[in-house]
């Protein structure tokens, strides 16, 4: 069966100038994503994970054209968006949503439930005032809250409560590309599957695709069809989830999979431990960004720049990795 491709993302790049002095001239760049490119399969979810500051988030926010990007595609449904009017990209955007990572901060504190629901039927005009209530009333079912939710406020639910209505919100107008923007991890544990759990549901149920970002390693295994592995803004290794973690490639990801906790406590795991710190986006290395990192570079890791190609001939060719040695790591 030949799969669909919803989402087509090539070289994307969001360099941000930094300006200073008397005159605020640009006196340096952060290059916060510096060529991605991957694709999703319509009905699939797609992990994204790395560590703090990889560019993860900044990827989101550039798809939907929350920042606009340097350069690079992004194609949705072979439509390709950089060139879309503002009245353009507010009607895609029905189809495009997102869910944040603080549910506290994306909801308006002043506005009622029912009000931040029916706002998106406000915004693209809609149904009548009956409908969109019935809408609301329907959306809150799907998320499993109360009817009397409605007249509440943000402040007055719990964390996990004020996620559900911001994924209620993002999934009011049908999307069909469900951007998650680490949308448990300011969530207690025991909450955590809940949500995650909510959005298989929904998933199955309202047939979403979904890009899912996140640096917790056990949570986008839980949810994710294939993981996309990120370092210093750029993708290393791409994989199908359960290959990824049992034959990881890449260095950087080798050594984040091992930094997962075994719950067996008699299990001993053999940890690789990564020296130095992570380098600034704004003076990136040359070569492989890695290779200041890695246990195991060579002098070519250190000048030329490795693409993200598959790992071999013989090996599938959507597992990619971005390493000049990656043969070498083959199990």
């Amino acid at each position: 069966m030949t799969k669909e491709i919803l989402l087509n993302i090539k070289d994307l790049k969001l360099h941000y100038p930094i300006r200073g002095g008397v005159l605020f001239r640009q006196v340096a760049t952060n290059y916060a994503v510096d060529g991605v490119s991957f694709e999703i399969n319509k009905g699939e979810t797609l992990g994204i994970v790395g560590e703090s500051g990889c560019g993860k988030s900044t990827v989101a926010k550039a798809i939907l054209r929350l920042h606009e990007p340097t350069s690079g595609q992004v194609e949705f449904e072979g439509k390709e968006i950089q060139s879309l009017s503002r009245r353009e990209m507010r009607e895609l955007r029905q189809d495009m949503q997102i869910i944040f990572q603080d549910p506290m901060e994306s909801l308006n504190s002043r506005h009622t439930v029912g009000t931040i629901l029916e706002e998106p039927f406000i915004i693209h005009g809609i149904g009548s005032r009956d409908e969109r209530q019935k809408n609301v009333s329907e959306l809150l079912d799907k998320v499993g809250l109360q009817q009397d939710a409605v007249n509440r406020f943000p402040h007055e639910f719990s964390g996990g409560q004020r996620q559900r209505i911001g994924i209620a919100r993002a999934i009011a107008l049908n999307p069909k590309l469900l951007i998650c923007d680490e949308p448990v991890s300011a969530l207690d544990v025991s909450i955590q599957s809940q949500i995650l759990n909510l959005l298989v549901d929904l998933q199955r149920d309202l047939d979403l695709t979904l890009l899912f970002i996140a640096h917790d390693l056990a949570v986008v295994k839980h949810v994710s069809d294939r993981i996309a592995v990120m370092y210093l803004g750029k993708i290393v290794e791409i994989n199908d989830a359960e290959k990824l973690y049992q034959n990881p490639v890449h260095p950087y990801t080798r050594a984040l999979l091992s930094s997962i906790p075994v719950p067996n406590p008699e299990k001993k795991k053999k940890h690789e431990v990564l020296t130095g710190e992570v380098p600034s986006p704004i003076n990136p290395p040359s070569g492989c960004h890695f290779h200041a990192r890695c246990p195991h570079v060579q002098d070519k890791c250190r000048t030329v720049v490795p693409k993200l190609q598959p790992v071999s001939s013989e090996q599938k060719p959507d597992w990619l990795v971005s390493c000049h040695y990656a043969k070498d790591f083959l199990n």
